[in-house]
């Protein structure tokens, strides 16, 4: 009887970790309340914080950068350090990522531009050195070809500076749509 007593102990020990384990990283991985984060909204609905310190763990790009607003003039030159978008989503399924941000402007993004080696999206966290939350502009979604300039003609946009985002708060992912069957 001690045999079993050990194995079921042993089974109750390994279904413990099972389950623990993942929780204790989850929560040892997670963004402080008070730390500078960005939620990420996967297609699903589930929601994850990602702060600043996770951010810098990931890869830097850093590059000079501005872009072409609707009227043909250059704003926001400078140089950005931050993390490749597609870092941060993951690799969940999506079609389209909206960014929203802090004060409700929100932008929706082709995967295909998310995913662009030669237009890559940044979520920057610094600006000139000045980092966040000290850089008021707050995490920035730009783009940072290896030129550094975003023109209007060569983004196919209206304004490629619309998709510079200023304070992003929450970065949603829409699920590809089913194929119509009719």
């Amino acid at each position: 009887m001690s045999g079993v007593r050990r194995g079921m102990l042993a089974g109750l020990v390994l279904l413990t970790l099972l389950v623990v384990a993942p929780l204790a990283v989850r929560w040892l991985t997670r963004a402080p309340a008070d730390e500078p984060a960005v939620t990420v909204v996967d297609a699903r609905g589930e929601e994850r914080r990602v702060g600043l310190r996770e951010m810098k763990r990931l890869p830097a790009h850093e590059r000079q950068g501005e872009a072409q607003n609707q009227y043909g003039n250059w704003r926001d030159g400078g140089v950005y350090t931050g993390a490749l978008l597609l870092d941060i989503l993951g690799t969940g399924p999506y079609e389209t990522v909206e960014a929203v941000a802090e004060d409700g402007y929100r932008v929706t993004i082709e995967r295909a531009r998310v995913e662009d080696e030669d237009y890559p999206m940044v979520l920057a966290y610094a600006r000139d050195g000045a980092a966040v939350p000290a850089w008021e502009d707050g995490f920035r979604l730009v783009v940072l070809p290896e030129d550094g300039r975003v023109s209007n003609a060569e983004y196919q946009a209206d304004s490629a500076g619309s998709f510079w985002v200023k304070n992003v708060a929450r970065l949603i992912l829409h699920a590809p749509r089913p194929d119509d069957e009719s």
